[in-house]
């Protein structure tokens, strides 16, 4: 099998941006030239490696290239310079509804679909079970998909195209559809899909999923490769761009800072189990992260969260009120919030800490202060050394056999 299931040669991709427009025949014969228009490389001088087996993720703005570039791999779309080579059968899901007929139900979709991938109809019907059960669709895989949803067009599409084994998958911006059950079936499947020896090419803005489901990230601007790594590492430098462009201030602390200014977390206390402010952090430790904060008026719903990061990037915790059901009345003035940890389980390292207030939706940053806190935690109880956490767990003794603790388990004075 070849160590590379994609590879992408200097591939470039140009659409053509006219600037007028003619509405007949007649007025383009009357114009007695071609109308005038400007030339976008959408994708530019673009080489990429991607192994096989491994799940790729493509993240930028919208206009990057993003979509083009996929459908460039899918043979949908022919690079103007360059090349691209695949090994084995290509399944691509790029556009809501593509190769849906909509007078037909889900259930003969599943057919046309499967055709359109070039699987047999013997075979689908084998598998048309697991596609629907995986869907969640079995009420309505006998109505006519023009009744669906924009949600369960992807959910079906997305069901049919993972399962019927493709050696690459490529995945257009479906994997935040459907709700949480549906989503970590797509996470498990892609897993599965993966340990299986397949290659899966994703394209999201959902960063969250692509730090944990992508072995690499490719990050695009303007058609042009900006950086390819460690999913965490990419993903932090294109947020904190992002938001730079947009016009963050530059945080005291070192990091990024951005938000609309309705509430503003100044400073972030970590505070013992006395409740006295602390500098020193063990593993194990009852410890309480406090975010001070003002508001510059009445602010209805505010979501407040947190987040940890390990110093190459790893993203290892991000709670938020909203996610723990806790839901604030209107605030005004200044005040803080708690986070109480009841056993610290970070393993010795050095942390970043980010905070964030948010709105409901979580679409919107009143303040969010990235990477802008640094923290140590020294060897505690338990007293473990390999990874980012403990598991909390109690070693218990084989039956009959005496067992004794040494001092080299004791928590350090």
């Amino acid at each position: 099998m070849p160590e590379n299931a994609v590879v992408l040669d200097h591939v470039s991709k140009r659409y053509r941006l006219y600037r007028e427009r003619n509405d007949s025949l007649k007025s383009s014969f009357m114009r007695f030239r071609r109308g005038r228009y400007e030339e976008l490389w959408a994708v530019k001088d673009l080489s990429l490696e991607i192994p096989q087996g491994s799940t790729f993720g493509i993240i930028g703005e919208n206009g990057s290239g993003k979509s083009t570039l996929l459908k460039c791999m899918a043979r949908i779309l022919t690079p103007d310079e360059g090349s691209i080579r695949i090994e084995g059968k290509v399944s691509a899901l790029l556009e809501l509804g593509a190769g849906f007929h909509p007078e037909l139900t889900g259930r003969d979709n599943v057919y046309l679909n499967g055709a359109i991938l070039g699987v047999p109809a013997k075979v689908l019907d084998t598998k048309l079970d697991e596609i629907v059960a995986f869907s969640g669709l079995e009420k309505f895989i006998d109505i006519p998909v023009k009744n669906y949803s924009s949600g369960m067009f992807v959910r079906l599409g997305f069901a049919v195209a993972i399962n019927v084994e493709p050696d690459v998958l490529l995945v257009d911006e479906v994997l935040a559809v459907g709700d949480e059950q549906f989503q970590r079936r797509c996470e498990q499947k892609v897993a599965d899909l993966r340990n299986s020896g397949r290659t899966i090419v994703i394209v999201s803005h959902a960063m969250g999923t692509m730090r944990n489901i992508c072995d690499q990230l490719a990050w695009l601007n303007q058609g042009v490769l900006r950086e390819v790594g460690e999913p965490g590492n990419v993903v932090d430098d294109y947020v904190e761009e992002v938001h730079a462009a947009s016009g963050p201030t530059a945080d005291p602390e070192g990091g990024a800072r951005w938000g609309s200014g309705e509430i503003q977390v100044e400073r972030v206390e970590l505070l013992d189990a006395s409740g006295s402010a602390t500098e020193s952090v063990r593993t194990g430790d009852r410890l309480t992260f406090r975010l001070h904060w003002t508001t510059a008026g009445r602010v209805e719903r505010p979501v407040f969260g947190l987040g940890v990061h390990r110093m190459d990037g790893i993203h290892i915790t991000g709670p938020n009120t909203k996610q723990s059901g806790i839901e604030f009345g209107p605030l005004e003035g200044s005040g803080h919030v708690d986070l109480s940890v009841d056993r610290l389980l970070l393993l010795p390292g050095v942390y970043d800490l980010s905070v964030a207030a948010y709105d409901w939706t979580l679409q919107h940053a009143y303040d969010h202060r990235h990477r802008f806190e640094r923290f140590d935690v020294e060897r505690g109880a338990p007293a473990e050394e390999h990874g980012l956490v403990s598991l909390g767990g109690r070693w218990e003794s084989p039956s009959g056999v005496q067992a004794h603790r040494t001092d080299q388990d004791e928590r350090p004075r």
